[in-house]
């Protein structure tokens, strides 16, 4: 008995303890279950990566800092967008947003959509450098585009156009400052002519407004403040706001989120230099009075084609050029035009000479004389060698001296050949090769090649990747529209007229102008 009392009492002893034991042991799993429960996040963090122009990359910044949004984190990278266009085209990793500066931009990258809602704008200004602004009158007038470019001390460069749709807008406005000439055309290559293709050392340039106001924001040294002036026909930077596919649902309701409160005003409040996409008053509570503060309405961004073709407007009045001029001095352009107290072939050549200022610097230029038997057998014969412009400028006696030629016919289809076969002789890549005619009547040679066969040596002669314009220039009533026609055709180049030989400047202007892409 003694022995089952001793293992009884054990037992009541042992259980009590092994119960605490447990007890304990449970207690304590309890307790690191718990902690490790509370220690877990409640959702797998989300990263969504927004790429935006640098200019309004701290406004969206901030819009998604305010969010304050449960497990997400955003990424907003100040990306240039250009850079990023080319970039969303390969095969580089692609953010779930892109806010470029401009809808140009998404144009210009595949698989995006090619538009977007604006959360902002800035309206494209001519930055005028404050000394030349009030030589012209500012503050106490408003500055406009005719205005400033119309000044003799105004040293013009443009941005990059195809890198900056502040450059695209740019030319756009120059476009409606020039719509109001005798030739439109004609007046828009002599603005374009006014602006280097920079903006280094430049006293005027388009910029948008939101970068005059932090130019002058921080400005140190010797700089220069710039002054704003404005022009409706320039369309304003619109950052659109655009979702590029392969994010997924929690990516998506946080795309959702942010664009909502951007769509919202989140980018243009008080302490931003961006407007409202309408292009409402800017809203900085502190604006710099060299911009205005109130609403400014701007162009729409027209459609693919005119773009494309206002950036070949912009390389051809740029490229530099290798030029044949030939230059009627038959008999006939020693007729008197009335009201002028000149002669055609006089009016003809001040054209030509006022004309070498529509080319670039370094551009090189040939003017010849044709009429019948100039040059022994020829019909032709050199004036001034080919020569840089400069050179061609300070030689321009020479040009002027030239005289008709009493006797002479119109030895036009001869020498045009011959111009022609030496042009694709001479025929320099990286240029825009173009030989020129300038004639008041048609061919009167019995002795040269025949029209037909002019039209189809010239047809041969042609070369799709070498291509040399012909520009053929009718003066006065007796030219033959249908003859310059037939001659231009098959070089792929244009034929003008001009009915009265006293606008032949502007006509001259206006074919140069429309020939390199500019019209």
């Amino acid at each position: 008995m003694g022995r089952h009392a001793t293992a009884r009492t054990r037992r009541r002893i042992l259980l009590p303890l092994l119960a605490l034991a447990l007890a304990a042991v449970l207690g304590a799993a309890t307790w690191v279950a718990v902690v490790m429960a509370r220690s877990e996040p409640e959702c797998e963090p989300a990263r969504v990566v927004v790429a935006a122009s640098p200019d309004i990359a701290p406004a969206v910044t901030q819009a998604a800092r305010d969010l304050g949004l449960a497990c997400v984190t955003f990424d907003v990278q100040a990306r240039e967008s250009f850079q990023m266009a080319e970039e969303l085209s390969g095969t580089a990793p692609k953010p779930q947003v892109w806010i470029p500066s401009s809808t140009l931009f998404l144009r210009r990258a595949d698989g995006v959509p090619v538009s977007g809602p604006s959360i902002a704008s800035s309206p494209v200004v001519l930055a005028v450098a404050e000394p030349v602004a009030q030589g012209l009158g500012w503050p106490r007038k408003p500055l406009t585009w005719p205005e400033v470019l119309g000044g003799a001390e105004v040293v013009a460069g443009m941005p990059d156009p195809v890198r900056d749709p502040v450059g695209v807008s740019a030319l756009l406005a120059l476009r409606d400052v020039a719509k109001g000439a005798s030739d439109p055309a004609a007046a828009y290559v002599a603005l374009l002519r006014k602006f280097s293709a920079a903006t280094s050392g430049a006293t005027v340039f388009p910029a948008s407004e939101n970068a005059v106001l932090r130019h002058n924001s921080e400005l140190s040294g010797d700089e220069t403040a710039l002054v704003a002036a404005y022009s409706p026909a320039a369309p304003a930077l619109d950052y659109p706001f655009v979702e590029i596919a392969g994010g997924n649902q929690q990516q998506g309701k946080a795309v959702a989120e942010l664009k909502r409160a951007l769509l919202h005003g989140a980018a243009t409040g008080t302490r931003s230099d961006l407007r409202a996409p309408g292009g409402q008053a800017l809203r900085l509570t502190e604006t710099d009075q060299r911009v205005s503060a109130q609403g400014q309405r701007s162009a729409e961004i027209p459609d693919s084609a005119e773009v494309d073709k206002t950036l070949r407007q912009w390389a051809g009045v740029n490229m530099s050029a290798r030029v044949q001029v030939l230059i009627d001095v038959s008999g006939s352009m020693s007729a008197p035009v009335p009201g002028t107290g000149k002669s055609r072939l006089r009016i003809t050549l001040e054209a030509a000479e006022n004309a070498l200022h529509l080319f670039k610097p370094t551009s090189q230029i040939r003017f010849l004389a044709f009429a019948t038997k100039m040059d022994g057998d020829r019909d032709y014969r050199e004036i001034l060698p080919m020569a840089p412009v400069g050179q061609q400028l300070a030689a321009v006696d020479r040009l002027r001296a030239v005289r008709a030629v009493p006797d002479g016919q119109t030895g036009l289809y001869d020498s045009v050949l011959d111009i022609y076969r030496l042009a694709y002789k001479e025929w320099e890549p990286g240029k825009l090769n173009l030989v020129v005619v300038m004639t008041d009547g048609r061919d009167t040679d019995p002795h040269g090649i025949s029209r037909e066969n002019l039209v189809a040596e010239l047809g041969k002669l042609r070369e799709r990747d070498r291509p040399v314009p012909l520009v053929a220039i009718g003066i006065g009533p007796e030219a033959d529209e249908t003859e310059l026609g037939q001659l231009v055709a098959p070089t792929g180049g244009q034929a003008f007229l001009s009915r009265d030989p006293a606008k032949i400047k502007e006509v001259f202007y206006g074919a140069l102008g429309r020939i390199a892409g500019a019209g």
